[in-house]
């Protein structure tokens, strides 16, 4: 069993080492100040089988809650990266309304899903027609057009004739994880195909892009209603 990735270490007065494992998939491990960094990797390698299970039963807890999902009182939903809270409150308002939080009238309940998927429709629009136009700006890069899309398992896309295309889904990814398929798919208007070339394009952009690769390969899943 290969070493488990250890995305942070903690130093406190505590006597103890404890492995965490966060609900997007971090392993956090807190120890005191007096252990070596070798040690603490000695320690979570033995633990590799623990930690293994312990993130399959996390990851199977979240699939479930996923296929489950209601749009009751109290329910939360990504965006941006944060969880907000769904609020069922008579309004004169129709619609979906965000302010720190969701609202929706009572009456509006049967519907949910499909105000959902629209209200982050015109989310994605906004915020990718932002943050396209503050890379194109910087790097000098052009594209012809932005679609949003509905897929499930593509994040983002270009076309031959420059097309941008991106999931509505994206929107409830950290803005700095959107920004890393914005810029993923600004480099393929110079190179489409995957090559060393087109990553080092993407490491001219954001050198650290690595790091939001690999969350959106662990959460990616968890990104949808």
């Amino acid at each position: 069993m290969s070493m488990p990735h250890i995305d942070q270490i903690i130093r406190s007065r505590r006597k103890t080492i404890a492995i965490i494992i966060q609900p997007d998939g971090r392993l956090i491990v807190r120890a005191p100040w007096r252990v070596s960094e070798q040690r603490i990797r000695q320690i979570v390698e033995s633990k590799s089988a623990w930690i293994a299970r312990k993130t399959r039963e996390l990851q199977q807890a979240q699939e479930q809650a996923l296929l489950k999902r209601e749009y009751r009182d109290g329910a939360t939903f990504l965006y941006l990266g944060r969880e907000y809270r769904l609020k069922l409150e008579p309004s004169a308002y129709t619609g979906l309304r965000f302010q720190e939080g969701f609202f929706l009238n009572p009456n509006e309940q049967p519907h949910a899903a499909l105000l959902f998927e629209q209200w982050y429709r015109a989310a994605a629009q906004e915020i990718l027609t932002e943050r396209l136009r503050f890379y194109t700006h910087r790097f000098g890069l052009h594209y012809k057009k932005l679609r949003i899309s509905s897929a499930r398992t593509r994040w983002g896309s270009c076309s031959s004739h420059g097309t941008l295309s991106f999931t509505w889904r994206l929107v409830m990814a950290p803005l700095e994880v959107i920004d890393y398929v914005v810029v993923h798919e600004l480099a393929h208007v110079r190179v489409q195909n995957h090559s060393a070339a087109f990553w080092a394009e993407v490491q001219q952009m954001m050198p650290d892009y690595k790091t939001h690769r690999d969350w959106l390969k662990r959460n990616g899943r968890f990104l949808s209603l």
